[in-house]
């Protein structure tokens, strides 16, 4: 990756320049011109504008479309301003209450960790993205429905009032009454486990012959716990939420980086694996365009930021993902101010 460039190296021309250049590309997502430049009050001709312009291209901080006579930010440029130039404009008094409002909605952690993360997202007009807690589920109880003579639905109520519920297929010869046994069996047996704890309960119940089940019970019982010690291990560790607003009017011409950028976020693991990097320490990171490889063709950005638990430790990140012409003065705050709520709602 190329080194950038110190400030100290720009003059206060070139400077002054390049800010109103990179100002000028986050707000409209064009390419500015000397033009546009001489025109914003810089005591400057068109010509001596468009020299400092070469030179901050030469210098790598600036480039310059086939289609357009104006200068972009390139990813180094951006980091440049990001690092040095920019002055962070704190969230206003509506927009920490839009997320603390989230953060507070009542329900299992997950739903508000959802919720706010949504909020996020409708706020720096991004994707929002957080990394949910690994923290395993508590059983209070566990109970089957059934849904015809082949089928049941298994639901799981956690201590912190989560409800899940799976279809699954039923045993050969399991009637009502082995569904409702099973279900007592499990509450009874289970509540106040994690999953991990509950499938070695069981097995050990199971094969000391010390659950009291006839064989049918005894197979849902088996088959139950299964699918829910399967699903855990499936558990997605990342939400997103936001997808939409990173189709916006300046995108339509720029639909290719767009289509990159979806699939980029359907691929979820990859995308946990970059945020988890930003779990080392308390610094937001900023990850800008080719900087890092999964964006080499979509050319977008992340903000991340971890949040800790009450014990210190961190349980998770949050962040915001999107094109990198994304208003990093505004956004850059809001994910601190996120983190720092869902560190309140985690503790």
């Amino acid at each position: 990756m190329a080194v950038t460039p110190p400030i100290a190296e720009l003059n206060d021309r070139a400077r002054d320049i390049f800010r109103r250049v990179v100002d000028g590309y986050l707000e409209s997502g064009l390419p500015v011109g000397s033009k546009t430049l001489a025109l914003a009050g810089l005591n400057l001709s068109p010509a001596s504008i468009r020299t400092v312009l070469q030179q901050l291209e030469e210098s790598g901080l600036l480039a310059s479309p086939h289609t357009s006579a104006g200068r972009m930010p390139t990813d180094l440029g951006l980091r440049l301003f990001v690092d040095g130039m920019m002055q962070a404009l704190e969230p206003s008094a509506d927009e920490r209450a839009q997320i603390e409002s989230r953060a507070g909605s009542r329900g299992p952690v997950e739903e508000a960790l959802a919720a706010t993360t949504a909020a996020l997202s409708g706020l720096s007009a991004c994707a929002g993205l957080v990394m949910v807690p690994k923290r395993e589920q508590v059983l209070r109880s566990i109970g089957f429905v059934p849904l015809s003579h082949a089928q049941a639905l298994a639901v799981l109520v956690s201590e912190d009032g989560g409800v899940e519920n799976r279809v699954i297929d039923l045993p050969p010869g399991v009637g009502a009454s082995a569904l409702v046994e099973a279900g007592n069996y499990m509450s009874a047996t289970l509540s106040g486990l994690t999953l991990v704890q509950a499938r070695a309960r069981i097995d050990a119940e199971l094969t000391q012959n010390r659950a009291a089940l006839d064989g049918a019970a005894r197979a849902l019982v088996e088959q139950g716990l299964a699918v829910w010690s399967e699903d855990a291990n499936r558990r997605p560790v990342l939400i997103v939420r936001g997808q939409g607003r990173l189709l916006d009017d300046a995108a339509a011409a720029d639909l290719e980086r767009v289509r990159d950028l979806l699939d980029d976020l359907e691929g979820k693991q990859e995308i946990a694996a970059l945020l988890d990097s930003a779990r080392a320490g308390d610094a937001t990171r900023i990850f800008i365009g080719a900087e890092n490889k999964l964006f080499a063709l979509s050319g977008s950005s992340v903000i991340a930021k971890p949040f800790r638990g009450s014990d210190g430790r961190v349980v998770g990140v949050v962040g915001v993902i999107g094109p990198t012409r994304l208003n990093y003065a505004r956004v850059v705050p809001m994910v601190d101010f996120t983190a720092a709520t869902l560190a309140r709602l985690m503790g």
